[in-house]
């Protein structure tokens, strides 16, 4: 019997709290979690290895959101991207979908509500996994 393995995450939001927040919620939850506050990090990070969902914001120093999710879907398309902002604008959320973002959570979100939508991101990747 195989061991399941645990649902890798990378969080980048610039705002440490974010991470300080999220982090210890999502390991909690038997999630292997990596934090990042700044993009070009996680930009390498991501070049490393795939990660299965990315959490992250779009408004930051840098590297913006925007072009983190593009690189992150060209080299694992099977990532799931939830996009979380205060800017959230009809723009920018359509802009995130037609990249192939998963979801999109406007600023502030409850714990409850991302966990919620991570969980969506898990089965969707279940099943493209089961699929393919």
């Amino acid at each position: 019997m195989t061991i399941p393995q645990k649902t890798s995450i990378l969080i980048l939001d610039d705002e440490p709290i974010v991470s300080k927040r999220l982090k210890p919620s999502l390991d909690k939850n038997g999630y292997e979690v990596e934090a990042f506050v700044r993009s070009i990090d996680a930009m390498s990070r991501i070049r490393e290895r795939d990660f299965d969902i990315i959490i992250t914001d779009l408004k930051m120093e840098g590297i913006n959101g925007m072009e983190f999710l593009t690189e992150a879907k060209r080299r694992s398309p099977s990532t799931e991207v939830i996009v979380i902002t205060g800017f959230a604008t009809m723009e920018t959320a359509k802009q995130s979908f037609s990249k192939g973002v998963f979801d999109f959570l406007a600023k502030p979100f409850k714990l409850g509500e991302i966990l919620e939508v991570i969980r969506k991101a898990e089965t969707k990747r279940r099943e493209k996994m089961a699929a393919a």
